[in-house]
């Protein structure tokens, strides 16, 4: 089951749960975004057919960021003509939740959602351990005594 979608002026081909990067543009409420161009639908493998008014598709704001830098040259032999220019392109990626054909919607399984990891709480046993340990890494070492410096020999002149 997939579809086709036109957005910022480039064509996808996108499934159900899948993540694309478009052209940067201005994400709806909530960072649901509807693609209102869809050029070809495909309910069953092997069948494509032309898309319906009621057919869309819908997706999810994942991330909005900007592309690898392109470097741009310009150059002229023997006039002496230099430009270097450099670009960087805006991106938003959408991931696919639902695809809506002929009535029957097809929707991306939910992702599961990260656990923050549980602060390390020190129990009251171990803290004077802790801070044993801590003094001991804590003694600052006695510097190595210093070399002398060489003293260097008178040089011999020549006569």
């Amino acid at each position: 089951m997939y579809a086709v979608i036109r957005a910022g002026g480039k064509q996808y081909r996108v499934a159900p749960g899948d993540v694309i990067r478009v052209e940067k543009f201005s994400t709806g409420t909530d960072g649901h975004v509807e693609f209102p161009e869809v050029l070809a639908v495909s309910g069953e493998a092997g069948k494509v057919g032309k898309p319906q008014a009621e057919d869309r598709v819908v997706g999810q704001v994942v991330e909005e960021g900007r592309g690898a830098k392109i470097l741009v040259f310009h150059y002229k032999r023997k006039k002496q003509y230099k430009k270097l220019r450099g670009h960087r392109q805006a991106y938003t990626a959408v991931r696919i939740s639902e695809i809506s054909i002929n009535g029957e919607s097809f929707k991306a399984p939910e992702l599961p959602k990260k656990e923050a990891k549980p602060k390390k709480v020190k129990a009251a046993e171990e803290a004077p351990e802790v801070e044993a340990t801590a003094k001991k890494r804590g003694a600052k070492k006695k510097a190595a005594p210093k070399k002398a410096a060489k003293k260097k020999s008178a040089s011999k002149k020549k006569k």
